[in-house]
């Protein structure tokens, strides 16, 4: 299953959701940003391989939508609600984000 992350900057959110399912046997998973700006900004090729997209907020899908409508089709888009107050790998970002996707990852 390839997972997609998806927040603005790739700074923070969307790279720790990246690397804290990376280990989950079974799952490939990528990040990016939806700002010219983020450290990796997403492409039409990352929402394509991807199985479920997780977005970290309403505007992420939003953009998603109008940026990438045409690659969507059949794709699953999650809004995660997680806001952008905290750090990269900051252990309560963790635990939200294993509370809030691990649902979606159980067969």
């Amino acid at each position: 299953m390839n997972l997609l992350f998806v927040c603005s900057a790739n700074r923070l959110r969307s790279p720790t959701a990246e690397q804290v399912f990376s280990g989950w046997p079974g799952i490939e998973t990528d990040s990016a940003g939806l700002l010219n700006t983020a450290d990796i900004v997403l492409s039409a090729e990352q929402v394509e391989w991807a199985d479920i997209i997780f977005v970290m907020e309403k505007r992420h899908r939003t953009k998603l939508s109008q940026k990438f409508s045409r690659h969507l089709k059949g794709k699953r888009v999650i809004c995660l609600d997680i806001p952008d107050d905290y750090a990269f790998m900051q252990p309560e970002l963790v635990a939200v984000l294993e509370r809030k996707v691990t649902p979606f990852l159980k067969r």
